[in-house]
């Protein structure tokens, strides 16, 4: 797309739910369905599932430190372009992270139970095309996802249709048959 063209939002989402891990499986349905909308193949909906996964469990396990309150709260926004782009917002109000290019260091964790690997950064980036980060102690994290997908899957089908399609041709000595 051209740098004189903006890319148009096509839907926007945003919703909020209580930090509990419960909740996860909710946010990751929220996001699927709205980035089914654009046609992606199964792959690129699972990439977009476990960056999402991973980004919300991080806000839910880390942000409010297992402190339980009804005003711990995760906050999505999901945004589809025209140019077949999502922009996802993740975010929390928690404790913020001290150190964001340490904590995006693959296996450095601030879990001390052993229950946690330090992936979720790792994991994040390597599913999406850009992930950000930002954060302020005692007032929360912000993580932005990014993802292009490819061509509309629905175009894909019909081109793989068109080749598949099997045509009759006449031979030299006059005979049809399939080509």
């Amino acid at each position: 797309m051209p740098k004189t063209m903006r890319k148009r939002i096509v839907n926007q989402l945003k919703t909020e739910f209580r930090a509990v891990s419960e909740n996860e499986r909710l946010s990751r349905a929220i996001v699927c369905a709205m980035i089914a909308q654009m046609d992606v193949t199964v792959e690129e909906l699972a990439d977009v599932r476990c960056a999402i996964s991973e980004a919300v469990t991080n806000a839910v396990v880390h942000a409010y430190r297992g402190q339980e309150s009804p005003r711990n709260t995760v906050y999505i926004m999901i945004t589809l372009y025209d140019d077949r782009s999502t922009k996802i917002i993740i975010r929390d109000r928690g404790c913020g992270i001290p150190d964001i290019r340490r904590a995006m260091e693959p296996l450095y964790t601030t879990d001390d139970t052993g229950e946690r690997s330090g992936m979720g950064f790792a994991i994040m980036q390597s599913f999406m095309d850009k992930v950000k980060v930002k954060s302020a102690h005692g007032k929360g994290t912000t993580v932005e996802l990014r993802k292009t997908f490819s061509a509309a899957l629905s175009a894909q089908t019909a081109a793989a249709e068109t080749q598949a399609v099997p045509t009759t041709e006449k031979s030299t000595d006059g005979r049809e048959g399939i080509a």
